[in-house]
């Protein structure tokens, strides 16, 4: 297993206006990392920023706007103190509804962004990457690029989608001393929900806020843990990242029962809704 350098090198960060990307900007800063961050929130960027102790450019940037990206990428390598080391591609958004009366936009909107502004991060990178000989793409999937949920279609075929194509990309890649990653969190404490489209989700229910609160109860793993899990995973030149107890959890059931895993998962949904929902009437309105 090939060991990367990461520390001292410039890192691109997308989504770095909070959640994992904040985590990540503000650990490789204090490692000694250039950062280069983009987020279509200006506030958010200016927040992380702020945590930041070393050399810094940021841009608001909408991940769906290929031209965008690839001006972005020519400002990056102009500007960056020294070689990019890693281009991590972790904008995303999440779509809760069934399929069968899914709004088209919520998943053409969720698609633009999880997995075509992935494919537009790594498509404006990846020649500087390759012209230098070196450097690391790692494109954030998720628990459900490896096992599938319901009232989650949109959400999970995004994630399986930046899984398969970043597996296709890194056998392509090598030989170059390039290296693509595929990063699979499970659940973790960041925002994402908070910007969310929630029609229904898999308890039934339709309330936006109660999804949010339901989904902070259940992430267990901080974004700065995260950060420090990508980090190691990408310096130890490993292809495929899991983060937190649940993200292996759900792989070795996905693993083992590739076809029946949510035959275990089912029998427990009850129980999970009973559970959020005692939590739900303890907490102050």
């Amino acid at each position: 297993m090939t060991r990367i350098a990461v520390t001292g090198r410039t890192a691109v960060i997308s989504g770095a206006g909070s959640g994992i990307g904040r985590a990540l900007a503000v650990r490789l800063s204090r490692a000694g990392c250039p950062v280069a961050l983009t987020d279509w929130n200006p506030d958010g960027l200016t927040e992380t920023q702020a945590q930041l102790t070393g050399p810094c450019v940021t841009q608001v940037l909408d991940v769906r706007d290929r031209d965008a990206q690839l001006a972005w990428a020519q400002k990056v390598m102009a500007w960056a103190p020294a070689p990019v080391g890693v281009v991590v591609n972790n904008a995303g958004v999440v779509v809760s509804q069934l399929a069968a009366d899914a709004v088209y936009d919520d998943d053409a909107w969720l698609m633009d962004i999880n997995f075509w502004g992935v494919v537009h991060g790594c498509r404006a990178f990846l020649p500087h990457l390759i012209d230098q000989g070196s450097g690391v793409v790692v494109n954030l999937s998720s628990i459900l690029g490896l096992l599938a949920f319901p009232t989650q279609t949109a959400y999970c075929a995004s994630k399986f989608a930046v899984r398969g194509y970043t597996e296709a990309l890194r056998h392509e890649l090598h030989g170059t001393g390039v290296h693509a990653v595929t990063v699979h969190p499970g659940g973790i404490d960041t925002p994402i929900t908070r910007a969310g489209r929630v029609r229904v989700d898999a308890l039934g229910n339709t309330d936006p806020e109660l999804f949010h609160r339901n989904f902070t109860t259940l992430a267990r793993t901080s974004p700065e843990l995260a950060a420090a899990t990508i980090q190691r995973g990408v310096e130890r030149g490993r292809a495929r990242i899991l983060i937190g107890p649940d993200a292996h959890l759900m792989n070795a059931l996905a693993t083992m029962l590739p076809v029946h895993y949510f035959d275990l998962v089912r029998p427990a949904m009850p129980i999970a809704r009973r559970v959020l929902n005692a939590v739900a009437n303890r907490s102050p309105a």
